[in-house]
């Protein structure tokens, strides 16, 4: 459902700027009523948003104040042409307003001399009190008979008397401030025609989000299409106080789903926004238990600036798992940097290395050497183990290119702390650093997003790319219940892990069991009690097909057995490495510790896992947070009801039986 409410003092953890909420209150600024002159006539087109199946209101006033400044703004006046009112009470519960020209005059009116107005006009809207005790409309014919007339806001603007009563009732301004709000001006190419005392008067229309013709409904109509088939579906619009588009943020229920499962390690992917394209997307993405990518929410924002990404961030927290990511991964971005340290402070914040070693071609293709330049480089980052071997190589690479004035490098070395893996090795990436994410991203995108594609096109395909992601997900869901993996060693890690793991996380692991193979020396170091530190070689292939021995240091506790190598793969991707795998081995350890079985990598992650803001104990009167609740549960039935057709008949009768039971406490209380 679209929910339109009153203006309220907006939250200060939002901002100041009025919003538009789905599912939620809409919160907005303490400007002015704006409704002086300038607000009412501009130079520009509007484009005012069209009433719609399923919008709501908090009250038949509101409801009525949208509709007749809809029609001040198209060119027609209103009349109410039913109401209906509960029996034994005057409270209203349904009504139908409509075009003035609707209908036909009486016979017995026919002789009279007033000329005949009325051309049976069909545009209309019906709503009703539900049960959320808001009003709904249930039907809308946008279509007129006749020529629409001049806009109705000059009848504002000439009486005066009119424009001071206005003025001195706050609750009728906030409601015409509200859904001017809902105007967005847009010339031809999509930007605002100003005069210069409009510039002078609206300074901040720079940071507004540029639309082309068409754009806005098309937002609109994607929002409220999703509000009806989707009941978990959240979106928040971002305004000027001069009713100027700033940001719009959505999030689909699955994706909501995924936040409290999958948002321990996120991506925030703001490429189309630094590359100016088309599209000012904002998208945050993390993997799921295929190590597949998810979208965690979407954003458009009017630009790239430290408060536009600290309103981002704030509304996806406010909508998803509500609880901070483990680790965020972004492009190298100052503002954007700025923000997560406000917003996340106990986050870990680490630059992607794909988005980084993407942009060397661009950065050093122009160099002498390049070739050589790139391959120490890519040695450098990928091959060093210890922070004094980095240091060490990557001067060592500075000085014999004579490198030392390129800036990129140079601020890049002075970044190194936030995206060089050596100083990384105590982070938790869940496979997003070495599965390069902008990569897989742009894969998931490339179908769907080009530099000029236009919002209308991408919004329409972008449900199709969802679709396609979440159906994958569910095939892989059923592969990896459905059927056993072939082993290839005799390993009892391998075997151990094969009735657990899903399928692709069971086959990176299965790569790590035989390439313990290639490690043919598992050595003690030093041994203090019952630390020790193993010294494990590894015959590993380098450039041309080489040959070579490579030293892994893995330290163990034989006490707890915990085991932690130096190549920090469990961080990294979420599993044991062939280095620590040895090690156990060595030591006579025949199963992994649980500690070293992610649950996020479970074939019944989601059967069995309940994400940490599911609390039982709903506030009385909290529907909003018992409804998410209630949607997840419901969810997770609907996703295991989907992989045969005994469980889709066994989700259903659940699903009934359910119904019963509540409506036997309905009885009850009744």
């Amino acid at each position: 459902m679209v929910t339109v409410n009153s203006l309220e003092k907006a939250s200060p953890d939002i901002g100041d700027a009025q919003e538009v909420e789905g599912n939620m209150t809409l919160e907005g600024g303490s400007g002015g009523t704006g409704l002086d002159d300038q607000n009412v006539k501009s130079s520009g087109r509007k484009e005012f948003v069209a009433p719609a199946v399923g919008m709501e209101f908090e009250s038949y006033d509101d409801a009525y104040n949208y509709y007749n400044c809809y029609a001040k703004e198209v060119g027609f006046r209103v009349r109410v042409k039913n109401s209906w009112f509960k029996r034994n009470s005057k409270e209203k519960y349904g009504a139908v307003l409509c075009c003035s020209s609707q209908g036909f005059k009486r016979i017995k009116d026919v002789n009279r001399i007033r000329k005949e107005t009325r051309t049976g006009c069909p545009a209309m809207i019906r709503m009703r009190l539900v049960d959320s005790k808001r009003w709904r409309i249930l039907e809308v014919t946008l279509e007129h008979n006749h020529l629409l007339g001049v806009k109705m806001y000059k009848s504002m603007k000439v009486d005066a008397g009119i424009r001071r009563k206005v003025l001195a009732n706050p609750t009728e301004a906030q409601t015409i401030k509200l859904y001017k709000a809902l105007v967005i001006n847009t010339g031809g190419t999509g930007n605002p025609k100003l005069s210069a005392k409009d510039t002078r008067s609206f300074s901040g229309h720079h940071s507004q989000l540029k639309l082309k013709k068409g754009d806005t409904q098309a937002v609109y109509n994607y929002l409220c299409r999703m509000q009806l088939t989707n009941p978990n579906f959240f979106y928040l619009m971002d305004f000027h106080d001069d009713g100027y588009l700033k940001h719009v943020f959505w999030i689909d229920a699955r994706s909501r789903a995924a936040c409290g499962y999958f948002g321990d390690v996120i991506f925030v992917d703001n490429t189309y926004l630094t590359n100016k394209y088309e599209i000012p997307l904002v998208v945050f993405v993390g993997v799921n238990h295929h190590c597949q990518t998810v979208v965690l929410g979407c954003g458009l924002l009017g630009r790239e600036t430290t408060e536009s990404y600290i309103w981002l961030l704030r509304t996806w927290l406010k909508c998803s798992s509500g609880c901070s990511p483990q680790t965020i991964i972004t492009d190298r971005c100052n503002t954007l940097q700025s923000a997560i340290a406000e917003v996340f402070p106990q986050s870990l914040h680490r630059y992607g290395i794909s988005h980084i070693m993407r942009k060397v071609p661009e950065k050093l293709g122009g160099l002498r050497n390049y070739d050589a330049i790139r391959k120490q480089l890519n040695k450098t980052v990928y091959e060093t183990q210890k922070v004094g071997e980095f240091e060490a190589a990557w001067g060592l690479m500075i000085q014999h290119f004579g490198l030392a004035d390129h800036e990129w490098l140079r601020s890049l070395y002075e970044d190194r702390a936030w995206w060089a893996p050596v100083y990384l090795k105590d982070t938790f990436f869940a496979g997003m650093s070495t599965a390069r994410p902008t990569e897989i991203l742009h894969l998931f995108f490339e179908k769907y997003i080009h530099k000029q594609t236009p919002l209308k096109e991408f919004l329409d395909k972008y449900e199709l790319a969802l679709y396609k992601k979440h159906r994958e997900e569910t095939l892989s869901d059923i592969e990896s219940r459905s059927s056993s993996p072939v082993l290839k060693t005799r390993c009892s890690f391998e075997q151990q892990l094969s009735k657990i793991y899903t399928k692709e996380i069971f086959q990176k692991f299965q790569l790590e069991v035989e390439e313990m193979y290639s490690c043919f020396s598992t050595t003690q170091l030093h041994v203090d009690g019952p630390y020790i530190i193993f010294l494990v070689k590894e015959r590993v292939l380098s450039e041309g097909n080489r040959r070579e021995i490579r030293d892994c240091e893995v330290y163990y506790n034989r006490c707890s057995i915990e085991v932690v190598c130096i190549c920090s793969c469990f961080n990294f991707n979420g599993y044991l490495c062939r280095h620590a795998l040895c090690v156990l081995n060595f030591n006579g350890v025949e199963e992994i510790p649980g500690k070293y079985i992610l649950p996020r990598w479970k074939k019944d992650y989601k059967r069995l896992y309940a994400p940490d803001h599911v609390n039982s104990n709903v506030n009385h009167g909290d529907q909003i947070q018992g409804f998410n609740q209630l949607y997840q549960s419901a969810l997770r039935v609907v996703e295991e009801g989907v992989i045969s057709v005994d469980h889709y008949k066994s989700a259903l009768q659940a699903f009934e039986e359910s119904l019963n039971r509540v409506h036997n406490v309905e009885e009850k209380l009744e």
